[in-house]
């Protein structure tokens, strides 16, 4: 099969792997410089290192299972798996047709056969089928040609339209939007503006997007997934060893369908977080551009970015699959608002100082001093947090080297080599003396004045106090006096609906609700996603600008 039928994708890929293998080296591990120059004359233009490291790392797997170097891509690569599905705009006109009824149907038809094999057009009727088409659809934009996808007892129909669109300019920017990706924080983001000297100015507010909550949950689901798989491999174990059609190998048997359903669902419930998370973050992002006026946001590629080895954990965290989706979900949401996202090369963006370019120490809080990863600090006086100066940095970065902008085989902006510029902070107006309270006098030169205190004692939010509650008025006297300060004493069967215990509730101390600082729980997207409210230019907030929504 030709590669150039595979599409540009593939074409790229197979150049690459036919560079590697025409150019293999006796020790691809610890390669001679010779040995690195023809391969960099044969690969094609923009490969990248970490392409080269990860096909040469397949090549040498392919190897130690059959012996000898796989003849192309084709033979390197397994066979796609691709789901049950009927491309409708692989055919012409002459066998379906998409019609707009009006405004939410659209009808399409579709020419079949009536029998198994066809010999004229006799044998060949139309059938037709209408689509509700979602609130989300624009009424005068074009539809296409859809693709229908069967399973569980359902037909999914995937519907794309076309509307105009002009794609946003590359360079002459003057306020961007630098985003960082963090482990624990998703996204920090800063602005940046590009002053006619060439200076890039930033400000000192950081834009973040804290999902540590969704993070912790998708570790949760995931530890599942692999219990359930472990119990499935061990069931089936089970199973095997069995006489069949015997009581056991059917409760076996049983026991299986479960935990495969249940492994089933818990991976459905991982994706659509996954899907979910990455939407609402990139919707957040998008407002936040748009709130403050920017129109270009500057995003750090993270295909140059490899684990090292070191931790899993942190392997598997950074290498995590929302990113791309997140960046999908950016890319499209930002193209609607006509501004443009562009990559730029991720190595450094941590480990330099945006005001200096120098080294930066990583330590764990301004207070303490030690090896951490939190923040940041700089011969030069910068003390911030890492992911908020590396946001700097990234924004930096791509406003200098907005002329280097170029946009790659899949339509991406990218800027490949960039250079660093520092950075200068913002200056804050000076407040106004007349916001300054003045301050108290507490010199002895007078007589002290009596303070008033309120009539009222403060009560509890929840139940007064039992000694604030006046005595019912129908109530007996009692001659033995005042009974001593306690619980009070509950009738173990009351007559009634009762919905709580009175003495089950302290009287005597506030209750207050956990809050996660900063957070408005039960709002937006997810309770424990925690974002930086959307605040327009003119300073003012909408009631729901700062939920993180989905798009």
């Amino acid at each position: 099969m030709s590669l150039l039928r595979l599409g540009p994708a593939a074409e790229y890929i197979g150049g690459t792997v036919a560079a590697l293998l025409a150019t293999w080296p006796a020790d691809p591990s610890a390669r001679t410089d010779d040995e690195w120059s023809a391969l960099r004359a044969a690969l094609p233009e923009g490969t990248g290192s970490a392409t080269i490291r990860s096909r040469t790392r397949q090549i040498t797997g392919y190897l130690g299972v059959y012996g000898r170097p796989p003849a192309d891509l084709c033979e390197l690569e397994g066979p796609p798996a691709v789901a049950r599905q009927v491309s409708l705009a692989a055919a012409d006109r002459q066998q379906v047709a998409v019609d707009r009824v009006d405004d939410r149907i659209v009808r399409v038809w579709s020419q079949l056969p009536m029998c198994a094999a066809p010999v004229s057009y006799r044998d060949w009727v139309w059938h037709a089928f209408d689509v509700v088409l979602p609130a989300i659809v624009p009424a005068g934009v074009k539809v296409c040609t859809p693709t229908l996808r069967p399973g569980d007892g359902k037909v999914r129909v995937d519907l794309p339209w076309q509307t105009p669109h002009t794609p946003p300019r590359l360079d002459g920017h003057t306020r961007a939007l630098g985003v960082d990706w963090g482990v624990n924080t998703l996204l920090t983001a800063t602005v940046a503006d590009l002053d006619p000297d060439g200076t890039v100015v930033v400000q000192g507010r950081p834009l973040r997007f804290d999902a540590t909550g969704v993070s912790a949950k998708l570790v949760r689901l995931r530890r599942h997934r692999e219990h359930l798989n472990t119990k499935v491999d061990h069931v089936i174990r089970l199973r095997d060893g069995r006489p069949a059609h015997t009581p056991a190998e059917q409760a076996l048997t049983a026991k299986l369908v479960l935990l495969k359903a249940e492994h089933s669902a818990v991976c459905a419930r991982i994706r659509h977080l996954n899907k979910a998370l990455a939407w609402s973050a990139a919707r957040w992002l998008v407002d936040q551009a748009t709130a403050v006026g920017a129109t270009v946001i500057y995003v750090e590629d993270l295909a140059t970015l490899e684990g090292r080895g070191g931790s899993r954990s942190l392997n598997r965290r950074i290498s995590g699959a929302v990113r791309g989706t997140v960046f999908t979900a950016i890319a499209h949401l930002a193209a609607k608002e006509g501004a443009a996202v562009v990559t730029v090369p991720a190595r450094g963006t941590s480990s330099g100082c945006p005001r200096c370019g120098g080294a930066v120490k990583h330590v764990k809080t301004p207070q303490r001093s030690v090896a951490g990863y939190r923040w940041a600090t700089c011969s030069c006086g910068l003390s911030m947090d890492r992911d908020h100066a590396a946001a700097q940095r990234i924004a930096a970065r791509g406003l200098a080297n907005q002329a280097k902008t170029r946009r790659g085989r899949n339509g991406n902006a990218a800027i490949r080599t960039a250079t660093d510029t520092p950075v200068r902070h913002r200056t804050r107006r000076p407040t106004p003396a007349a916001t300054i309270p003045p301050l108290r006098d507490r010199r002895k030169t007078v007589p002290t004045p009596k303070q008033t205190r309120p009539a009222t004692v403060k009560t509890s939010r929840l139940l007064p106090l039992r000694r604030q509650v006046p005595a019912p008025a129908d109530s007996p006297s009692r001659s033995a006096g005042q009974r001593p300060a306690g619980r009070t004493p509950q009738d173990t069967n009351p007559q009634g609906p009762v919905s709580q215990v009175p003495h089950t509730i302290p009287t005597t101390a506030p209750r207050h609700p956990h809050r996660v600082r900063g957070a408005a729980l039960g709002r937006g997207f997810h309770r424990h996603v925690h974002a930086t409210p959307v605040t327009n230019r003119d300073g003012s907030t909408s009631r729901t600008s700062g939920l993180p929504r989905i798009a």
